[in-house]
Protein backbone atom coordinates (compact mmCIF):
# COMPACT_ATOMS: atom_id res chain seq x y z
CA UNK A 1 0.00 0.00 0.00
CA UNK A 2 1.27 3.45 -0.87
CA UNK A 3 0.17 6.66 0.77
CA UNK A 4 -0.99 9.94 -0.69
CA UNK A 5 1.48 12.79 -0.31
CA UNK A 6 2.15 16.17 -1.86
CA UNK A 7 5.57 16.53 -3.51
CA UNK A 8 7.67 19.36 -2.09
CA UNK A 9 8.02 20.88 -5.56
CA UNK A 10 4.34 21.60 -5.84
CA UNK A 11 3.12 25.03 -4.89
CA UNK A 12 -0.54 24.56 -3.94
CA UNK A 13 -2.79 27.53 -4.55
CA UNK A 14 -3.62 29.54 -1.45
CA UNK A 15 -6.99 31.30 -1.44
CA UNK A 16 -7.22 34.77 0.06
CA UNK A 17 -10.99 34.72 0.38
CA UNK A 18 -12.73 33.30 3.44
CA UNK A 19 -12.63 29.52 3.46
CA UNK A 20 -15.78 27.61 2.54
CA UNK A 21 -16.76 24.40 4.32
CA UNK A 22 -15.17 22.49 1.45
CA UNK A 23 -11.86 24.35 1.62
CA UNK A 24 -11.71 23.85 5.39
CA UNK A 25 -11.93 20.13 4.76
CA UNK A 26 -8.93 20.26 2.41
CA UNK A 27 -6.54 19.95 5.34
CA UNK A 28 -5.48 16.60 6.79
CA UNK A 29 -5.08 15.99 10.51
CA UNK A 30 -1.29 16.39 10.07
CA UNK A 31 -1.81 19.90 8.67
CA UNK A 32 -0.84 18.94 5.10
CA UNK A 33 -3.14 20.59 2.56
CA UNK A 34 -5.05 18.24 0.28
CA UNK A 35 -5.78 20.04 -3.00
CA UNK A 36 -9.46 20.82 -3.50
CA UNK A 37 -9.42 19.04 -6.89
CA UNK A 38 -8.06 15.89 -5.25
CA UNK A 39 -10.73 15.97 -2.59
CA UNK A 40 -13.51 16.50 -5.16
CA UNK A 41 -12.30 13.58 -7.27
CA UNK A 42 -12.14 11.38 -4.19
CA UNK A 43 -15.72 12.40 -3.34
CA UNK A 44 -16.84 11.53 -6.87
CA UNK A 45 -15.17 8.12 -6.70
CA UNK A 46 -16.79 7.40 -3.33
CA UNK A 47 -20.20 8.53 -4.67
CA UNK A 48 -19.91 6.21 -7.67
CA UNK A 49 -18.89 3.31 -5.46
CA UNK A 50 -21.73 3.81 -2.96
CA UNK A 51 -24.43 4.39 -5.58
CA UNK A 52 -23.38 2.24 -8.55
CA UNK A 53 -21.56 -0.60 -6.81
CA UNK A 54 -23.33 -0.73 -3.44
CA UNK A 55 -26.78 0.37 -4.72
CA UNK A 56 -27.27 3.04 -2.04
CA UNK A 57 -29.85 5.66 -3.06
CA UNK A 58 -28.19 8.55 -4.89
CA UNK A 59 -29.25 11.25 -2.38
CA UNK A 60 -27.87 9.20 0.53
CA UNK A 61 -24.68 8.29 -1.31
CA UNK A 62 -24.10 11.92 -2.27
CA UNK A 63 -24.60 13.09 1.31
CA UNK A 64 -22.14 10.46 2.56
CA UNK A 65 -19.45 11.33 0.00
CA UNK A 66 -19.69 15.09 0.50
CA UNK A 67 -19.96 15.13 4.30
CA UNK A 68 -17.38 12.61 5.51
CA UNK A 69 -14.05 14.51 5.28
CA UNK A 70 -12.31 12.54 8.04
CA UNK A 71 -13.19 9.26 6.39
CA UNK A 72 -12.03 10.52 2.96
CA UNK A 73 -8.68 11.69 4.32
CA UNK A 74 -8.17 8.33 6.01
CA UNK A 75 -9.07 6.58 2.75
CA UNK A 76 -6.70 8.71 0.68
CA UNK A 77 -3.79 7.67 2.91
CA UNK A 78 -4.43 4.04 1.94
CA UNK A 79 -4.72 4.64 -1.80
CA UNK A 80 -1.69 4.65 -4.09
CA UNK A 81 -2.41 7.55 -6.39
CA UNK A 82 -1.30 6.88 -9.98
CA UNK A 83 -1.93 10.02 -12.06
CA UNK A 84 -5.75 9.99 -11.81
CA UNK A 85 -7.17 10.24 -8.27
CA UNK A 86 -10.66 9.13 -9.29
CA UNK A 87 -9.46 6.01 -11.12
CA UNK A 88 -6.98 5.13 -8.38
CA UNK A 89 -9.70 5.46 -5.75
CA UNK A 90 -12.20 3.44 -7.81
CA UNK A 91 -9.63 0.68 -8.34
CA UNK A 92 -8.89 0.56 -4.61
CA UNK A 93 -12.59 0.41 -3.64
CA UNK A 94 -13.17 -2.40 -6.15
CA UNK A 95 -10.88 -4.69 -4.17
CA UNK A 96 -11.13 -3.20 -0.69
CA UNK A 97 -14.71 -2.84 0.55
CA UNK A 98 -15.14 -0.14 3.19
CA UNK A 99 -17.09 -0.08 6.41
CA UNK A 100 -20.02 1.97 5.11
CA UNK A 101 -21.20 2.87 8.58
CA UNK A 102 -18.19 5.19 9.07
CA UNK A 103 -18.95 7.69 6.27
CA UNK A 104 -22.66 7.26 6.99
CA UNK A 105 -22.40 8.28 10.67
CA UNK A 106 -19.97 11.08 9.86
CA UNK A 107 -22.38 12.47 7.26
CA UNK A 108 -25.01 12.56 10.03
CA UNK A 109 -22.91 15.08 11.97
CA UNK A 110 -20.94 12.78 14.28
CA UNK A 111 -17.18 13.02 14.81
CA UNK A 112 -15.06 9.85 14.57
CA UNK A 113 -14.62 9.81 18.36
CA UNK A 114 -18.41 9.92 18.71
CA UNK A 115 -19.39 7.30 16.15
CA UNK A 116 -16.57 4.77 16.67
CA UNK A 117 -18.22 3.25 19.81
CA UNK A 118 -21.52 3.10 17.88
CA UNK A 119 -20.23 1.06 14.92
CA UNK A 120 -21.92 -2.36 14.61
CA UNK A 121 -19.47 -5.14 15.46
CA UNK A 122 -20.42 -7.65 12.78
CA UNK A 123 -21.66 -5.42 9.95
CA UNK A 124 -19.89 -3.48 7.19
CA UNK A 125 -22.65 -2.75 4.68
CA UNK A 126 -25.58 -0.40 5.31
CA UNK A 127 -27.90 -2.75 3.42
CA UNK A 128 -27.42 -5.28 6.24
CA UNK A 129 -29.29 -2.95 8.62
CA UNK A 130 -32.48 -2.20 6.74
CA UNK A 131 -34.28 -0.75 9.79
CA UNK A 132 -31.52 1.81 10.29
CA UNK A 133 -31.86 3.01 6.70
CA UNK A 134 -35.66 2.95 6.80
CA UNK A 135 -35.92 5.07 9.97
CA UNK A 136 -33.16 7.39 8.75
CA UNK A 137 -35.13 8.09 5.57
CA UNK A 138 -38.35 8.63 7.53
CA UNK A 139 -36.60 11.33 9.57
CA UNK A 140 -35.12 12.94 6.43
CA UNK A 141 -38.50 13.04 4.69
CA UNK A 142 -40.09 14.45 7.84
CA UNK A 143 -37.76 17.43 7.69
CA UNK A 144 -35.00 16.58 10.17
CA UNK A 145 -31.66 17.97 9.00
CA UNK A 146 -29.34 15.15 7.94
CA UNK A 147 -26.38 16.50 9.91
CA UNK A 148 -28.52 16.49 13.09
CA UNK A 149 -29.70 12.89 12.80
CA UNK A 150 -26.42 11.69 14.29
CA UNK A 151 -27.35 13.35 17.60
CA UNK A 152 -30.62 11.41 17.61
CA UNK A 153 -28.75 8.14 17.01
CA UNK A 154 -26.21 8.97 19.72
CA UNK A 155 -28.85 9.80 22.35
CA UNK A 156 -31.53 7.23 21.47
CA UNK A 157 -30.46 4.41 19.14
CA UNK A 158 -33.86 2.79 19.80
CA UNK A 159 -35.42 5.29 17.38
CA UNK A 160 -33.62 3.50 14.54
CA UNK A 161 -34.75 0.04 15.65
CA UNK A 162 -38.47 0.62 15.12
CA UNK A 163 -40.12 -1.74 12.67
CA UNK A 164 -41.27 -0.49 9.26
CA UNK A 165 -43.93 2.23 9.52
CA UNK A 166 -43.80 2.56 13.33
CA UNK A 167 -41.64 5.71 13.48
CA UNK A 168 -43.86 7.58 11.01
CA UNK A 169 -46.94 6.71 13.09
CA UNK A 170 -45.26 8.13 16.20
CA UNK A 171 -44.43 11.36 14.40
CA UNK A 172 -47.96 11.64 13.08
CA UNK A 173 -49.37 11.04 16.57
CA UNK A 174 -47.64 14.19 17.82
CA UNK A 175 -48.94 16.09 14.80
CA UNK A 176 -52.48 15.07 15.68
CA UNK A 177 -51.98 16.66 19.10
CA UNK A 178 -51.46 20.00 17.38
CA UNK A 179 -47.68 20.15 17.08
CA UNK A 180 -46.31 21.45 13.79
CA UNK A 181 -44.04 19.30 11.67
CA UNK A 182 -41.18 21.84 11.86
CA UNK A 183 -41.43 21.99 15.67
CA UNK A 184 -41.40 18.19 16.00
CA UNK A 185 -38.41 17.98 13.64
CA UNK A 186 -36.47 20.28 15.97
CA UNK A 187 -37.67 18.79 19.24
CA UNK A 188 -36.65 15.21 18.37
CA UNK A 189 -33.08 16.38 17.80
CA UNK A 190 -32.99 17.88 21.29
CA UNK A 191 -35.07 15.15 22.94
CA UNK A 192 -35.23 11.99 20.79
CA UNK A 193 -36.54 9.89 23.68
CA UNK A 194 -40.03 11.22 22.96
CA UNK A 195 -39.98 8.74 20.04
CA UNK A 196 -38.84 5.64 21.95
CA UNK A 197 -42.08 4.66 23.66
CA UNK A 198 -45.68 5.75 23.65
CA UNK A 199 -46.54 9.44 23.44
CA UNK A 200 -44.64 11.26 26.17
CA UNK A 201 -47.58 12.68 28.14
CA UNK A 202 -45.35 14.70 30.47
CA UNK A 203 -43.73 16.34 27.43
CA UNK A 204 -47.16 17.33 26.11
CA UNK A 205 -48.22 18.64 29.54
CA UNK A 206 -45.05 20.76 29.79
CA UNK A 207 -45.82 22.29 26.40
CA UNK A 208 -49.40 23.00 27.46
CA UNK A 209 -48.29 24.63 30.72
CA UNK A 210 -45.69 26.78 28.95
CA UNK A 211 -48.20 27.77 26.25
CA UNK A 212 -50.62 28.71 29.02
CA UNK A 213 -47.96 30.99 30.49
CA UNK A 214 -47.52 32.74 27.16
CA UNK A 215 -44.48 30.90 25.76
CA UNK A 216 -44.84 29.83 22.14
CA UNK A 217 -43.04 26.98 20.36
CA UNK A 218 -40.43 29.35 18.91
CA UNK A 219 -39.42 30.43 22.44
CA UNK A 220 -39.20 26.80 23.58
CA UNK A 221 -37.01 25.83 20.59
CA UNK A 222 -34.76 28.80 21.25
CA UNK A 223 -33.97 27.64 24.78
CA UNK A 224 -33.32 23.98 24.03
CA UNK A 225 -29.86 22.62 23.24
CA UNK A 226 -28.52 19.50 21.55
CA UNK A 227 -25.97 19.21 24.36
CA UNK A 228 -28.58 18.67 27.07
CA UNK A 229 -30.65 15.65 28.04
CA UNK A 230 -34.26 16.58 28.80
CA UNK A 231 -36.24 14.70 31.41
CA UNK A 232 -39.74 16.00 30.68
CA UNK A 233 -41.18 14.25 33.71
CA UNK A 234 -38.77 16.16 35.95
CA UNK A 235 -39.44 19.45 34.16
CA UNK A 236 -43.18 18.88 34.64
CA UNK A 237 -42.65 18.24 38.37
CA UNK A 238 -40.71 21.50 38.71
CA UNK A 239 -43.44 23.51 36.96
CA UNK A 240 -46.10 21.83 39.06
CA UNK A 241 -44.13 22.46 42.25
CA UNK A 242 -43.72 26.15 41.43
CA UNK A 243 -47.50 26.42 41.05
CA UNK A 244 -48.10 24.63 44.33
CA UNK A 245 -45.60 26.95 46.06
CA UNK A 246 -47.95 29.80 45.33
CA UNK A 247 -46.00 31.66 42.67
CA UNK A 248 -48.43 30.96 39.82
CA UNK A 249 -48.90 34.63 39.02
CA UNK A 250 -45.14 35.28 38.86
CA UNK A 251 -44.25 31.95 37.20
CA UNK A 252 -44.19 33.36 33.67
CA UNK A 253 -41.80 36.13 34.66
CA UNK A 254 -39.60 33.70 36.59
CA UNK A 255 -39.24 31.30 33.64
CA UNK A 256 -38.77 34.15 31.18
CA UNK A 257 -35.94 35.53 33.31
CA UNK A 258 -34.42 32.16 34.25
CA UNK A 259 -35.20 29.52 31.59
CA UNK A 260 -32.17 27.59 32.86
CA UNK A 261 -34.21 26.45 35.85
CA UNK A 262 -36.10 24.20 33.44
CA UNK A 263 -33.89 23.55 30.47
CA UNK A 264 -30.21 23.42 31.41
CA UNK A 265 -30.12 20.05 33.11
CA UNK A 266 -31.07 21.80 36.35
CA UNK A 267 -34.57 20.46 36.96
CA UNK A 268 -33.42 17.69 39.28
CA UNK A 269 -31.15 20.10 41.13
CA UNK A 270 -34.03 22.56 41.57
CA UNK A 271 -36.10 19.90 43.34
CA UNK A 272 -33.10 18.83 45.46
CA UNK A 273 -32.45 22.45 46.39
CA UNK A 274 -36.07 22.95 47.45
CA UNK A 275 -35.96 19.77 49.58
CA UNK A 276 -32.69 20.92 51.19
CA UNK A 277 -34.11 24.32 52.12
CA UNK A 278 -37.35 22.82 53.44
CA UNK A 279 -35.29 20.52 55.66
CA UNK A 280 -33.73 23.58 57.28
CA UNK A 281 -37.15 25.05 57.93
CA UNK A 282 -37.38 27.63 55.15
CA UNK A 283 -41.08 28.31 54.49
CA UNK A 284 -42.61 27.78 51.05
CA UNK A 285 -43.32 31.49 50.58
CA UNK A 286 -39.66 32.28 51.31
CA UNK A 287 -38.52 29.67 48.79
CA UNK A 288 -40.89 31.16 46.24
CA UNK A 289 -39.48 34.63 46.95
CA UNK A 290 -35.94 33.29 46.59
CA UNK A 291 -36.61 31.94 43.09
CA UNK A 292 -38.13 35.26 42.06
CA UNK A 293 -34.82 36.91 43.03
CA UNK A 294 -32.75 34.09 41.54
CA UNK A 295 -29.29 35.26 40.32
CA UNK A 296 -27.84 34.71 36.84
CA UNK A 297 -26.37 31.32 37.71
CA UNK A 298 -27.21 27.70 36.90
CA UNK A 299 -29.37 26.04 39.53
CA UNK A 300 -26.80 23.24 39.81
CA UNK A 301 -24.08 25.77 40.71
CA UNK A 302 -26.42 27.59 43.08
CA UNK A 303 -27.22 24.35 44.93
CA UNK A 304 -23.53 23.35 45.02
CA UNK A 305 -22.61 26.70 46.54
CA UNK A 306 -25.18 26.35 49.31
CA UNK A 307 -24.00 22.82 50.10
CA UNK A 308 -20.40 24.07 50.12
CA UNK A 309 -21.34 26.66 52.75
CA UNK A 310 -23.21 24.02 54.76
CA UNK A 311 -20.10 21.79 54.83
CA UNK A 312 -17.97 24.80 55.78
CA UNK A 313 -20.26 25.56 58.74
CA UNK A 314 -19.95 21.94 59.83
CA UNK A 315 -16.16 22.01 59.55
CA UNK A 316 -15.88 25.06 61.80
CA UNK A 317 -18.20 23.26 64.27
CA UNK A 318 -21.08 25.70 64.12
CA UNK A 319 -24.22 24.60 65.97
CA UNK A 320 -26.93 23.08 63.76
CA UNK A 321 -29.52 25.66 64.86
CA UNK A 322 -27.18 28.50 63.91
CA UNK A 323 -26.52 26.90 60.50
CA UNK A 324 -30.27 26.69 59.94
CA UNK A 325 -30.73 30.37 60.79
CA UNK A 326 -28.09 31.49 58.29
CA UNK A 327 -29.31 29.16 55.50
CA UNK A 328 -32.91 30.34 55.96
CA UNK A 329 -32.01 34.02 56.22
CA UNK A 330 -29.45 34.30 53.40
CA UNK A 331 -30.10 31.61 50.74
CA UNK A 332 -29.42 34.02 47.82
CA UNK A 333 -26.10 35.14 49.33
CA UNK A 334 -24.95 31.55 49.95
CA UNK A 335 -26.02 30.31 46.53
CA UNK A 336 -24.36 33.15 44.64
CA UNK A 337 -20.88 32.74 46.13
CA UNK A 338 -18.42 29.88 45.60
CA UNK A 339 -16.67 29.73 48.96
CA UNK A 340 -12.94 29.16 49.41
CA UNK A 341 -11.72 26.01 51.21
CA UNK A 342 -12.10 25.98 54.99
CA UNK A 343 -8.36 25.57 55.61
CA UNK A 344 -7.59 28.55 53.36
CA UNK A 345 -10.13 30.75 55.13
CA UNK A 346 -8.88 29.86 58.61
CA UNK A 347 -5.36 30.72 57.46
CA UNK A 348 -6.26 33.92 55.60
CA UNK A 349 -8.56 35.20 58.34
CA UNK A 350 -6.00 34.21 60.99
CA UNK A 351 -8.74 33.03 63.30
CA UNK A 352 -9.87 29.98 65.24
CA UNK A 353 -13.09 28.08 64.65
CA UNK A 354 -14.95 29.38 67.72
CA UNK A 355 -14.28 33.02 66.98
CA UNK A 356 -15.09 32.50 63.30
CA UNK A 357 -18.49 30.99 64.17
CA UNK A 358 -19.26 33.95 66.40
CA UNK A 359 -18.07 36.45 63.78
CA UNK A 360 -20.26 34.86 61.06
CA UNK A 361 -23.33 34.92 63.30
CA UNK A 362 -22.76 38.62 63.99
CA UNK A 363 -21.70 39.56 60.42
CA UNK A 364 -23.32 37.08 57.99
CA UNK A 365 -23.02 39.53 55.07
CA UNK A 366 -19.23 39.15 55.25
CA UNK A 367 -19.60 35.63 53.81
CA UNK A 368 -20.03 37.13 50.34
CA UNK A 369 -16.44 38.48 50.54
CA UNK A 370 -14.87 35.04 51.00
CA UNK A 371 -15.46 33.61 47.55
CA UNK A 372 -12.96 32.00 45.20
CA UNK A 373 -10.67 34.52 43.55
CA UNK A 374 -11.10 37.19 46.23
CA UNK A 375 -8.41 38.46 48.59
CA UNK A 376 -9.38 37.71 52.18
CA UNK A 377 -7.85 39.91 54.87
CA UNK A 378 -7.30 38.81 58.50
CA UNK A 379 -10.06 39.66 60.95
CA UNK A 380 -9.33 42.58 63.25
CA UNK A 381 -7.95 41.55 66.61
CA UNK A 382 -10.69 41.62 69.26
CA UNK A 383 -10.24 42.41 72.94
CA UNK A 384 -10.72 38.74 73.62
CA UNK A 385 -8.09 38.02 70.97
CA UNK A 386 -5.52 40.27 72.65
CA UNK A 387 -5.96 38.41 75.93
CA UNK A 388 -5.65 35.09 74.10
CA UNK A 389 -2.41 36.27 72.45
CA UNK A 390 -0.97 37.13 75.88
CA UNK A 391 -1.88 33.70 77.25
CA UNK A 392 -0.39 32.02 74.18
CA UNK A 393 2.85 33.97 74.50
CA UNK A 394 3.12 33.03 78.21
CA UNK A 395 2.41 29.40 77.36
CA UNK A 396 5.15 29.33 74.70
CA UNK A 397 7.66 30.97 77.08
CA UNK A 398 6.85 28.39 79.76
CA UNK A 399 7.46 25.65 77.20
CA UNK A 400 10.98 26.98 76.66
CA UNK A 401 10.61 28.65 73.30
CA UNK A 402 12.40 31.71 74.67
CA UNK A 403 11.75 35.28 73.69
CA UNK A 404 13.25 34.88 70.20
CA UNK A 405 10.69 36.59 67.88
CA UNK A 406 11.25 34.07 65.08
CA UNK A 407 10.69 31.10 67.41
CA UNK A 408 7.53 32.68 68.79
CA UNK A 409 6.25 33.46 65.28
CA UNK A 410 6.79 29.84 64.25
CA UNK A 411 5.01 28.63 67.39
CA UNK A 412 1.98 30.80 66.68
CA UNK A 413 1.69 29.17 63.24
CA UNK A 414 1.98 25.60 64.58
CA UNK A 415 -0.38 25.81 67.56
CA UNK A 416 -4.10 26.32 66.92
CA UNK A 417 -6.51 27.49 69.61
CA UNK A 418 -6.67 30.14 72.29
CA UNK A 419 -3.99 30.51 74.92
CA UNK A 420 -6.25 29.19 77.65
CA UNK A 421 -7.22 26.17 75.56
CA UNK A 422 -3.58 25.23 74.87
CA UNK A 423 -2.80 25.34 78.59
CA UNK A 424 -5.88 23.26 79.35
CA UNK A 425 -4.86 20.58 76.80
CA UNK A 426 -1.31 20.55 78.18
CA UNK A 427 -2.66 20.10 81.73
CA UNK A 428 -4.85 17.21 80.55
CA UNK A 429 -1.76 15.22 79.56
CA UNK A 430 0.02 16.13 82.81
CA UNK A 431 -3.02 15.16 84.91
CA UNK A 432 -3.09 11.74 83.25
CA UNK A 433 0.05 10.97 85.32
CA UNK A 434 3.06 12.32 83.45
CA UNK A 435 5.71 14.73 84.68
CA UNK A 436 5.33 18.31 83.49
CA UNK A 437 8.89 18.41 82.15
CA UNK A 438 8.27 15.22 80.15
CA UNK A 439 5.10 16.68 78.67
CA UNK A 440 6.97 19.88 77.74
CA UNK A 441 9.53 17.78 75.83
CA UNK A 442 6.70 15.83 74.16
CA UNK A 443 5.07 19.04 72.96
CA UNK A 444 8.35 20.43 71.64
CA UNK A 445 8.90 17.20 69.65
CA UNK A 446 5.27 16.88 68.43
CA UNK A 447 3.53 20.26 68.84
CA UNK A 448 0.51 19.14 66.81
CA UNK A 449 -0.68 16.97 69.73
CA UNK A 450 -2.14 20.10 71.33
CA UNK A 451 -4.23 20.94 68.27
CA UNK A 452 -7.01 18.67 69.57
CA UNK A 453 -9.78 19.12 72.05
CA UNK A 454 -9.32 18.20 75.70
CA UNK A 455 -11.95 15.44 75.37
CA UNK A 456 -10.22 13.85 72.38
CA UNK A 457 -6.84 13.82 74.13
CA UNK A 458 -8.42 12.17 77.21
CA UNK A 459 -10.12 9.58 75.00
CA UNK A 460 -6.89 8.65 73.19
CA UNK A 461 -4.96 8.27 76.48
CA UNK A 462 -7.76 6.09 77.88
CA UNK A 463 -7.68 3.83 74.80
CA UNK A 464 -3.88 3.50 74.98
CA UNK A 465 -3.78 2.52 78.65
CA UNK A 466 -7.08 0.81 79.46
CA UNK A 467 -8.02 -0.75 76.09
CA UNK A 468 -4.70 -1.53 74.42
CA UNK A 469 -2.76 -2.20 77.64
CA UNK A 470 0.25 0.04 77.05
CA UNK A 471 1.92 1.92 79.93
CA UNK A 472 1.36 5.66 80.08
CA UNK A 473 5.11 6.18 79.71
CA UNK A 474 4.76 5.02 76.07
CA UNK A 475 3.63 8.57 75.29
CA UNK A 476 7.04 9.96 76.30
CA UNK A 477 8.77 7.82 73.66
CA UNK A 478 6.00 8.22 71.10
CA UNK A 479 4.10 11.49 71.69
CA UNK A 480 2.85 11.47 68.05
CA UNK A 481 0.49 8.66 69.08
CA UNK A 482 -1.93 11.41 70.11
CA UNK A 483 -1.97 12.76 66.54
CA UNK A 484 -3.25 9.54 64.93
CA UNK A 485 -6.92 8.61 64.72
CA UNK A 486 -8.21 6.01 67.14
CA UNK A 487 -9.48 3.99 64.18
CA UNK A 488 -5.95 3.72 62.70
CA UNK A 489 -4.45 2.76 66.07
CA UNK A 490 -7.04 0.06 66.78
CA UNK A 491 -6.85 -1.34 63.26
CA UNK A 492 -3.05 -1.54 63.19
CA UNK A 493 -2.80 -3.16 66.63
CA UNK A 494 -5.61 -5.64 65.93
CA UNK A 495 -3.77 -6.77 62.77
CA UNK A 496 -0.40 -6.89 64.54
CA UNK A 497 -1.80 -8.96 67.43
CA UNK A 498 -3.39 -11.43 64.98
CA UNK A 499 -0.08 -11.84 63.15
CA UNK A 500 1.76 -12.24 66.46
CA UNK A 501 -0.68 -15.01 67.47
CA UNK A 502 0.03 -16.72 64.14
CA UNK A 503 3.78 -16.47 64.75
CA UNK A 504 4.23 -14.15 61.76
CA UNK A 505 5.21 -10.89 63.48
CA UNK A 506 8.11 -9.79 65.66
CA UNK A 507 6.89 -9.92 69.27
CA UNK A 508 8.78 -6.79 70.32
CA UNK A 509 7.83 -4.37 67.54
CA UNK A 510 7.65 -0.82 68.91
CA UNK A 511 4.29 0.97 69.12
CA UNK A 512 5.71 3.87 67.10
CA UNK A 513 6.70 1.49 64.29
CA UNK A 514 3.29 -0.23 64.17
CA UNK A 515 1.38 3.05 64.04
CA UNK A 516 3.61 5.35 61.99
CA UNK A 517 4.44 3.03 59.09
CA UNK A 518 2.63 3.98 55.90
CA UNK A 519 -0.07 1.56 54.71
CA UNK A 520 2.21 0.38 51.90
CA UNK A 521 5.09 -0.47 54.26
CA UNK A 522 2.78 -2.00 56.88
CA UNK A 523 1.29 -4.28 54.24
CA UNK A 524 4.66 -5.41 52.91
CA UNK A 525 6.41 -5.76 56.30
CA UNK A 526 3.54 -7.24 58.33
CA UNK A 527 0.26 -8.08 56.61
CA UNK A 528 1.77 -10.02 53.70
CA UNK A 529 3.80 -12.24 56.05
CA UNK A 530 0.78 -14.57 56.30
CA UNK A 531 -1.16 -15.99 53.30
CA UNK A 532 -4.46 -14.98 54.89
CA UNK A 533 -3.10 -11.61 56.02
CA UNK A 534 -4.56 -9.46 53.23
CA UNK A 535 -8.05 -10.92 53.71
CA UNK A 536 -7.92 -10.50 57.49
CA UNK A 537 -6.71 -6.91 56.94
CA UNK A 538 -9.68 -6.11 54.68
CA UNK A 539 -12.12 -7.77 57.12
CA UNK A 540 -10.74 -5.73 60.03
CA UNK A 541 -10.93 -2.51 58.00
CA UNK A 542 -14.58 -3.21 57.18
CA UNK A 543 -15.31 -4.00 60.85
CA UNK A 544 -13.67 -0.83 62.19
CA UNK A 545 -15.35 1.28 59.52
CA UNK A 546 -18.75 -0.06 60.59
CA UNK A 547 -17.94 0.62 64.23
CA UNK A 548 -16.95 4.17 63.36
Amino acid sequence: MGSFHIPQSQNPRLYTTERSVLSQRCYGEDGVRIPRATLKEAQTALLEYLHSTRSIQFVDAENMSKNSPHFLRKLLKKVEIVKDVRRSMSRFLRYHPINEFEPFFESLGLKPCEYTPLLPRDLMFLSDDCLLLENYRVLCEFGVERNKIGQIYKKAVQVFQHDFGVLLLKLQAYQKLGLSQSFIAKIIVYSPHVLTGDIDIKFIKVLEMLNGLGFDYAWIKEHLSEKEFYNWSMIFRVLKFFREMGCSSELGGLISQHPRLLFEGSSGRVLSLIAFLLKFGLRMDRISSMFLQFPEIQASHFASNIIRFFLFFQEIEMEVDEIGKIVCSYPILLGSCTLKKTSSLLHDLNVGKKRLCKYIQENPQELSKWGMGTRVRPLPVSGEGVESQKLKTKFFLDLGYGENPNMLKKAFKVFRGRGGELQERFDTIVNAGLDQEDVSKMVRVSPQILNQSKALIQSKIDILVNELGFPLSSLILFPSYLSYTTQRVRLRLAMYNWLKDQGKAKPDLALSTIISWSDKIFLSQCVNNHPSGPQVWEDLKAEFTRDK
